[in-house]
């Protein structure tokens, strides 16, 4: 492998003011917390961070605070790309890319359901090619549970094949070991990256090269040890089985919130609502039952 190992990259929640404007403040001092923790990098607008509803305007404040911050966008910064068009796809993309990200977390198209792999291919190269030259670092998301989509891996390949250098990786949210297992298999020549917290520890021991996640928000402290020697950890499996247990995106910020003593972070955006005070109180007292925060 002659690129550097991906690593524990943070899918950061994205905090919101009382007026439901993005926190940049907060969301600046979170990531620069969580690389103390543990995380090589940081990646915006995930699904943790709520990308698919934080429109153009926003993502470009958020990426000027960083640049204020003195983030060093290339070692340390990725962001999510979620659009059902191309057009907008490639806008999200030419954001991240001027500001220096280094990969781009891309989400396929999610609104026509059961398009087969010449459309998804055809979607895919359209949005590679909108970018030319400077498209670099495209990480392939597979996210069935939210897009309804499963990156085949045919699929997989044939982008591989096709865009070398380009096409860097896959983010496997699928939650199927027997999917997963495949995946590092059959493209190990990719920087394979876990979803599933539960899973990691075997893939790395199998190939995998990290993770983009959510529990990294508030363990990555538990997680890098995961990642840098494929050790199993029983509490990482029970934080994941508590949080999935509830609306996952709000029982994250929950932690998030728990862990910064900061109750800003309980606020999410809509569609999304928040845990019940009940939910709330169950999912922390689980969470602290296994690993603390």
């Amino acid at each position: 492998m002659t690129r550097p190992r991906f690593g524990l990259s943070c899918a950061l929640s994205t905090p919101f003011t009382d007026t439901g404007a993005i926190d940049s403040a907060r969301l600046v001092a979170h990531a620069r917390l969580c690389r103390r923790e543990g995380c090589g990098t940081v990646t915006l607008f995930g699904t943790t961070g709520e990308g698919f509803s934080i429109g153009p305007k926003e993502r470009h404040g958020v990426y000027d605070a960083f640049r204020a911050a003195g983030f060093d966008a290339p070692a340390e910064l990725g962001a999510g790309i979620m659009a059902a068009s191309v057009e907008e796809a490639a806008a999200q993309a030419r954001q991240a890319l001027d500001a220096g990200c280094r990969h781009l977390l891309l989400a396929p198209p999610f609104y026509i359901k059961g398009v087969g792999d010449d459309g998804l291919f055809a979607w895919h190269s359209a949005f590679i090619h909108a970018l030319g030259a400077d498209c670099r670092g495209v990480i392939l998301y597979n996210l069935p549970s939210q897009t309804a989509v499963t990156l085949s891996h045919a699929l997989v390949g044939r982008l591989k094949a096709a865009f070398p250098g380009v096409v860097i990786g896959v983010k496997d949210s699928s939650g199927s070991w027997p999917y997963t297992e495949r995946l590092l298999a059959e493209h190990g020549d990719l920087a394979i990256m876990i979803g599933d917290e539960r899973h990691l520890a075997r893939a790395v021991r199998l190939g995998g090269e990290g993770s983009i996640c959510g529990l990294a928000n508030s363990h990555a402290h538990l997680l890098k040890p995961m990642i840098e020697a494929g050790e199993e950890n029983p509490a990482i499996n029970a934080l994941v089985e508590a949080v999935v247990s509830y609306p996952v995106l709000p029982s994250v910020k929950a932690l998030v919130a728990d862990k910064r003593g900061d109750t800003t972070w309980l606020a999410v955006r809509a569609p999304l609502v928040g845990l019940t005070e009940a939910q709330h109180g169950e999912l922390l007292a689980r969470c602290r039952d296994v690993a603390g925060l």
